[in-house]
């Protein structure tokens, strides 16, 4: 057989907000090779009838920690690399399964990992990749206790990140990631949730340390994410030239105005707080961690409210850890409160491909574009919440030509 062509169903044109009728999508190898409104009889092609589905591109997911096998991130620190390995091949298998076919890692995963699914030792989405995190000293990736004076080691596949102080040390840790293989970088700006000794209105990383990352990352090619929360944290890392501004919940619509203008992309993860209010108590979140959640879950669902307004785009991010990864797919019932299911799944196709700096690659039904679909039991431009319960309908996965979940013939 030379490929297939899907035919039979509804196509999802993401950037209009339409599902086409009669159009058939022909794939050979990796890539969708034409997209025809008219019969395509293709000698040795394998026809596959939707019988009325709607095919969509795969799902991005542009803020995940697929090496956070633990919700206590000191603790996961600590695992062997093999360990951790083996468990984020889980983790990662998992989320190809809820139809992520791609998934932006934003601390920890390395190269080897973004590898093994290429080579297909893992089944398990794309994965773009920024290493480890920079964190200054008492940061949100410095998870020791006040009298604890140990030095951390970012060799353990397990440590979401790296400590870096002063310009120096910063520019060497951003080139030493990108000799490592990192897509991006990612910093630590602003205080968190999970760490033990920096509440959420810190702000991280002096403003010459925050350019100079950025200088570096542009040298190459690529660009910065910063973790922001805090409305003076985001702005700051707006004018020191950061693109990709994660979580965003506190922010407000003179800021995000300003974001918008200066050309970046806010990744909001609101599954996140949900999932550690639910859960995070009984898989070791500290109280202090516990007591932060309420002031960033509180302004989450405003922030979506205010970017929208802004017209800041924003990707689709979930930002799970460890245990509560079963809650990826509940991000789509969340912003539903606030958000039509078109912005959703533009957010999840086309805003998260340029997060992964694949645009027209993924993300998109087109000629040239990977081959990443799911196939839905529904239509979820008229209830997008049906993505968040993939077991039930999600029809067919598909990554790169391959079928992992295909139950179309029954």
């Amino acid at each position: 057989m030379n490929g297939y062509i899907f035919h039979g169903g509804k196509v999802l044109d993401v950037d209009n907000g339409t599902l086409r009728d009669g159009l058939e999508v022909h794939v050979e190898g990796d890539r969708i090779v034409r997209v025809s409104s008219e019969k395509l009889d293709t000698a040795g092609v394998e026809r596959i009838d939707l019988k009325g589905r709607t095919l969509m591109p795969g799902l991005i997911d542009a803020h995940v920690h697929v090496i956070a096998t633990l919700v206590d991130l000191a603790k996961n620190a600590e695992l062997p690399s093999s360990l951790i390995a083996l468990r984020s091949r889980e983790i990662m298998h998992e989320m190809l399964m809820r139809g992520f076919t791609t998934v932006r890692d934003l601390a920890g995963a390395d190269l080897g990992l973004k590898l093994a699914v290429e080579e297909g030792l893992i089944d398990g989405p794309r994965l773009v990749i920024c290493g480890k995190a920079l964190s200054q000293t008492v940061g949100h990736c410095d998870y020791r206790a006040r009298n604890d004076k140990r030095q951390l080691h970012p060799a353990s596949l397990g440590a979401l990140g790296r400590i870096a102080d002063g310009v120096d040390e910063v520019r060497r840790a951003t080139r030493d990631e990108i000799k490592g293989g990192a897509d991006f970088i990612k910093i630590m700006a602003n205080g968190g949730v999970s760490s033990p000794n920096d509440p959420i209105h810190v702000l991280q990383y002096s403003r010459d340390e925050i350019r100079v990352i950025v200088e570096e990352a542009e040298n190459y090619g690529l660009y910065v994410a910063a973790h922001t929360y805090s409305d003076a944290s985001i702005r700051r890392a707006v004018e020191c030239g950061v693109k990709s501004l994660e979580h965003c919940n506190l922010i407000t619509l003179e800021t995000a105005k300003f974001a918008a203008e200066a050309g970046a992309i806010a990744c909001p993860t609101l599954a996140a707080y949900e999932g550690l209010a639910l859960d995070g108590a009984a898989f070791g979140l500290s109280a202090d961690s516990q007591a932060k959640i309420e002031t960033v879950r509180t302004g989450g669902l405003e922030s979506l409210r205010l970017m929208k307004e802004a017209g800041l785009p924003m990707g689709f991010g979930t930002d799970l850890l460890g245990q509560l990864h079963k809650y990826q797919s509940m991000e789509f019932e969340i912003r539903a409160k606030v958000l039509t299911a078109h912005d959703i799944l533009y957010s999840a196709s086309r805003v998260s491909s340029r997060l992964c700096m694949m645009e027209n690659q993924i993300g998109v039904i087109s000629e040239g574009a990977y081959a990443d679909f799911v196939v839905v039991n529904g239509n979820p431009l008229e209830d997008v919440t049906i993505l968040s319960r993939p077991e039930k309908n999600l029809a067919a996965i598909v990554r790169g030509g391959k079928f992992y979940k295909n139950t179309l013939a029954a």
